[in-house]
């Protein structure tokens, strides 16, 4: 086990060096499990292929553990990767493609049919290792590939989008496999995805990325319930958050957000924050979670300096919800999670209750939050 340092890495493509990692600066902790997320081209895949060596650095330092491996070979890193499309050798059985690594190290026959037989039995695919990989289903391979990684002992493992070509229902079982796996072995890991569900589930930190540069570095918690900007607030999460332009005007010793349809009392914490940016007067971007709204009747009672009316478009049902889509003007549709007795007709005029202590304001020019 090792930590892993990205010290201003850079990677720039072609003759005019289009820059497709910019800057990238990143602490992987000893037996951490960190999840690399973002949109296709964020270059999360690239930064995964810079540290297993399979692209060369532009600029800058990447460390395994204590040592400088810019000009190592991925054979010297000493790191497992695990990749997308499984890469079998199709006539090998599944022990021989497990062994297959143990073999080009030269370890003792006893020694590599201990360490296959041992992984086969973790990753539930004993009954499966004189089988050759056609004969098996999608998890099963890439529980072979898993396995063909893990008997190495590496100092960290690499996956690069590993069940992107699963359904939907092997991906949830296979998610559990590999952080089950990893409670077991305790070795450093990253992972690649742009499905920020895996990002949110699997991992102790996610690293989000957007054109090469980290937005954010965080829990999971804390990604989404205080995304630094716009675009990891509306990246992460299903539905997005809700965004609403909107100007500060003081009433008082109170300040409100103040739109052409309604106003919002701001709580005391939120203005004094926005305040102090000296913001008052000016126009800010008001977030808010579809999930911190609310339809009931005690909730409009009680927060009446905090609601919003619109026209309902249509409803989604998705099981133990409907998420209401509201036209509230401004050519802006609010997104409004609802339990299922609320059954509203399109074309309805309804209020929602927005829950101000979860609201978050951001800047209209740079998109940084602002509050907390």
């Amino acid at each position: 086990m090792a930590k892993i340092l990205f010290n201003h890495v850079y990677k720039r493509y072609g003759k005019f060096k289009e820059v497709a990692v910019n800057d990238f600066n990143l602490q992987v902790e000893d037996g951490e499990f960190l999840v690399f997320v973002g949109p296709s081209g964020c270059g999360k895949s690239t930064t995964l292929r810079m540290l297993a060596g399979l692209e060369d650095i532009s600029d800058g330092e990447i460390y395994i553990g204590d040592a400088l491996v810019n000009d190592y070979s991925p054979k010297e890193r000493d790191i497992s990767m695990v990749f997308q499309n499984y890469a079998l050798y199709p006539n090998l059985t599944v022990y021989e493609n497990i062994a297959f690594g143990l073999r080009l190290r030269k370890l003792p026959k006893h020694e590599i049919d201990l360490s296959v037989k041992r992984a086969a039995r973790v990753l539930e695919i004993d009954n499966f290792l004189d089988r050759k990989p056609r004969e098996l289903s999608g998890g099963q391979r890439q529980r072979v590939a898993l396995g063909r990684a893990i008997v190495r002992k590496p100092q960290a493992f690499l996956y690069d989008e590993p069940l992107s070509n699963l359904d939907a229902r092997l991906r949830v079982q296979m998610r559990a496999e590999i952080i089950s796996l990893h409670r077991k072995m305790e070795v450093t890991s990253i992972y690649v995805t742009h499905d920020q569900v895996e990002a949110m589930t699997m991992g102790d930190r996610v690293v989000v990325m957007n054109k090469g540069v980290i937005q954010q570095v965080d829990t999971p918690e804390l990604v989404y319930n205080r995304p630094n900007n716009i675009f990891v607030a509306n990246f992460i999460g299903n539905p997005p958050m809700n965004f609403i332009p909107g100007k500060l005007l003081e009433d008082g010793e109170d300040v409100d957000f103040h739109t052409n349809r309604f106003a919002l009392r701001l709580t005391d914490k939120h203005a004094a924050q926005l305040r102090k940016h000296q913001l008052v007067g000016k126009t800010v971007i008001l977030g808010i979670r579809a999930e911190h709204m609310s339809f009931e009747s005690y909730e409009l009672e009680q927060h009446s300096r905090s609601l919003i009316t619109g026209v309902l478009e249509f409803g989604e049902f998705v099981g133990s919800d409907r998420y209401y889509h509201l036209e509230i003007g401004m050519d802006s549709l609010l997104i409004a999670r609802a339990h299922t007795r609320y059954q509203f007709n399109n074309g309805m005029k309804v209020s929602v209750a927005l829950d101000m202590e979860k609201a978050l304001f951001y800047h209209r020019d740079t998109e940084i939050l602002l509050t907390d």
